[in-house]
């Protein structure tokens, strides 16, 4: 089988470097807010174009903390996308915010600028761009409608750090960046981690607080906070896999360049080259399957050993925990669209070309036997 993604492959590539650094901690007996952290917490702010950054435990707390440091909470309302993982909109209602969605760009899969400028209500507080599958949103035109609304603009770049724009890094474009080390991302940790960036230090002395219980000094207790520190251990392995990102980047960017070229021969399959203006750094390669294939498709690869995944098979305004928002099938038709066409293939730096050839052949196979039944 070809997973979609493997980890191995990456840690037996900087093994002893991941030993050395867990040994140092396990030596050091300083497991939390350590010396890797607040270096970790520097490194990422250089490497992201911001001034602040600030170790979390998780991408959804850096979501969740980033709406509660600029005080946002009932009655306020935040315009997303509907086309993203649950953690996005859970951040929001987890603050009392209502989430209001804005339909996506059918080619890009991030948020549409219209559809956000439409969305707008007095209620309106913020905006919470995605960088789906690591592209890049259209930062300029959604900053541009945030400043004439006095908007702030919370960027979810769980899936994208070091993708950019001209040359400048997602979370140093918007109000703040929140940044997720979940294991499958591009920059992961061996657990949950999480972090923010930003360049406002009033925010992120905030978040600071919030995220010790509420407490700039230990056992002094300004305000309800949370426990929603990066362990000392994972900043110690992402600090030693730092140095790899681009690297690894480079070579996600390869991979996906195969897969451009192989199918774009198959018109049955549908995928947008970013412009050169845009770094996609490729956290997922994603294709749409036309005319209702895609879960046949799908089912070819399987048999032929490629795995896939589908991010994501229903779309944030349709699944159960929004149903309070009253929303219904045909409310968001881009979003919707792409949730039944998406197609996610094997996406990682480790992969060879042998296994990519071997996934392009089995999609040349999955729409030949399409295009034979159709009589084409």
């Amino acid at each position: 089988m070809i997973p979609i993604l493997d980890l191995t492959r990456q840690y037996r590539s900087i093994e002893a470097e991941i030993g050395r650094a867990v040994g140092q901690v396990l030596a050091s007996g300083h497991f939390i807010n350590g010396p890797n952290v607040e270096a970790l917490e520097r490194e990422i702010a250089g490497y992201v174009g911001t001034d602040h950054a600030v170790g979390l435990n998780s991408g959804t707390d850096a979501l969740h903390l980033a709406l509660r440091a600029l005080g946002i909470g009932p009655g306020d309302e935040v315009i997303t996308t509907p086309f993203s993982f649950v953690a996005t909109t859970e951040a929001i209602v987890m603050v009392g915010a209502t989430p209001v969605f804005a339909d996506i760009d059918p080619h890009t899969f991030n948020l549409d600028p219209d559809a956000v400028a439409a969305a707008i209500t007095p209620r309106t507080r913020a905006l919470v761009p995605v960088h789906l599958y690591g592209r890049p949103a259209p930062m300029d035109e959604l900053c541009a409608i945030a400043a004439k609304h006095q908007l702030a603009v919370v960027e979810d770049c769980a899936q994208a750090i070091g993708a950019r724009i001209d040359g400048r890094g997602v979370g140093s474009l918007g109000t703040i960046g929140c940044l997720s080390f979940f294991p499958s991302k591009n920059l992961g940790a061996y657990g949950d981690g999480g972090m923010i960036v930003t360049g406002d230090g009033l925010l992120a002395a905030k978040i600071r607080r919030l995220r010790a219980h509420g407490a700039a000094v230990k056992y002094y207790h300004d305000e309800l906070g949370v426990n929603s520190r990066l362990d000392e251990l994972q900043a110690a392995i992402l600090r030693a896999k730092l140095p790899h990102l681009e690297e690894w980047i480079d070579q996600r960017t390869a991979v996906a360049r195969r897969y451009f070229d192989g199918i774009d021969s198959l018109p049955q399959l549908a995928c947008e080259r970013p412009p050169g203006s845009v770094r996609h750094v490729f956290h997922q390669f994603t294709v749409r399957v036309r005319d209702a294939e895609r879960d046949r498709v799908a089912a070819v690869l399987r048999e032929r050993g490629v795995q896939t995944m589908i991010y994501y098979p229903v779309p944030l305004h349709l699944q159960a925990l929004h149903a309070d928002l009253g929303l219904r099938e045909g409310a968001f038709p881009a979003a919707e669209s792409a949730a039944r066409d998406v197609l996610s293939l094997p996406m990682f730096p480790e992969l060879t070309a042998p296994e990519i050839d071997a996934v392009l052949d089995a999609l040349a196979d999955a729409t030949a036997d399409r295009a034979v039944a159709a009589g084409r």
